[in-house]
């Protein structure tokens, strides 16, 4: 019999990666169904930060996560039970297919009107910065990256560090977000919503890249 290829062995392993970390996602989440009032209001990735009546999910074990989450298997929420659901820095961690079904999950999970707020690294404000003042930059007045020296070691640090996979603009945003079934997608300012629950949500000022797709 013929071995498959390598990019087959991949995709199959990938495949299983997924589907485990969905039944692992669906497993924790049943858990607590009924102790938030739907619809909730979800924060992917939460890291430190604990939004207090909001469904905090992460991976971490030191993270203030309500339930750990592996969002490599995306959200399995039932249909039409989010009323918001807020991200920083998280989907820039993914590969682009895992995000776009992310992106999809909580299309799925959101009731008609319900909101996705995305705040997130910006390519576009990377690549102004490596055409010009490449050290004009919050993020690199920190000691730890004082050994960047050149305008394209900033921008392969900021593409390929930190666990990066996938830096978005806000038109590959827009398509991506279209393409998961989102209707109407707006650049919004840092911690500024027209939703009062979506206001002062961002903690990084490094979110230079913040949309709200609604459903």
């Amino acid at each position: 019999m013929r071995r498959p290829s390598s990019a087959v062995v991949w995709h199959r392993i990938g495949d299983y990666r997924d589907a485990a970390a969905r039944e692992f996602n669906r497993r924790r989440l049943s858990r607590v169904d009924g102790q938030f009032a739907r619809p909730i209001c979800v924060h992917l990735g939460c890291g430190p930060v604990h939004l207090q009546g909001w469904l905090n999910l992460d991976i971490a074990r030191d993270s203030a996560a309500d339930v750990r989450v592996d969002l490599r298997g995306g959200l399995p929420l039932p249909p039409a039970s989010a009323r918001y659901v807020f991200s920083e820095h998280v989907f820039e961690h993914f590969e682009l297919p895992t995000g776009v079904r992310l992106m999809s999950d909580v299309h799925a999970a959101l009731v008609s009107g319900g909101v996705l707020r995305i705040a997130m690294p910006d390519l576009s404000h990377l690549v102004e910065r490596y055409r010009d003042r490449w050290c004009d930059q919050d993020w690199l007045s920190e000691p730890a990256y004082r050994h960047i020296d050149t305008a394209a070691h900033m921008l392969n640090f900021a593409l390929r560090s930190w666990g990066h996979r996938y830096v978005y603009d806000f038109d590959d945003l827009h398509a991506r977000l279209v393409s998961a079934g989102f209707q109407r997608i707006e650049l919004v300012s840092w911690g500024e919503s027209a939703h009062e629950d979506l206001r002062d949500l961002e903690r990084r000022p490094d979110s230079l890249l913040v949309v709200e797709a609604t459903k």
